[in-house]
């Protein structure tokens, strides 16, 4: 569990799929995170041009309508303040070739679906330590 004197670390989730959103919010805040949860592209591209609080962590997929998890990663890392921000990705693609274009997009991480539970928090947490 989290240190109960400091903030919370934000995590935002982009995943359009409501029951693994669902998932990923308890398992989230069960271990003490806040969670803002976008359901698709154009609402993930919105909230990165316009939000006032820099997440502590983005958790995404990569299949989204309107525009792809690889686009907002791209667009994450060129809004000031956002650019170290860790990206883990999420996809059922889950080939070499989709690995490498996540990363190359800026994903820091990546977890193919199904995704085991604490196989993903291990992963949350090792991004949010500091250095990453």
């Amino acid at each position: 569990m989290l240190n109960e004197h400091a903030p919370a670390p934000l995590v935002l989730v982009v995943e359009d799929d409501d029951h693994i959103a669902q998932v990923l919010r308890f398992m989230l805040e069960r271990q003490g995170y806040r969670v803002v949860h976008l359901a698709d592209g154009r609402a993930a591209s919105e909230h990165v041009a316009a939000s006032d609080e820099v997440p502590d962590l983005i958790l995404m997929d990569v299949m989204l309508p309107y525009l792809d998890g690889y686009e907002i990663v791209a667009q994450a890392r060129r809004r000031a303040g956002w650019e170290a921000v860790p990206i883990l990705m999420l996809t059922a693609h889950n080939t070499e070739r989709d690995t490498v274009r996540a990363l190359d997009a800026g994903a820091d991480d990546f977890v193919g679906k199904p995704f085991q539970p604490n196989e993903l928090l291990a992963r949350v947490r090792r991004l949010l330590l500091p250095g990453g």
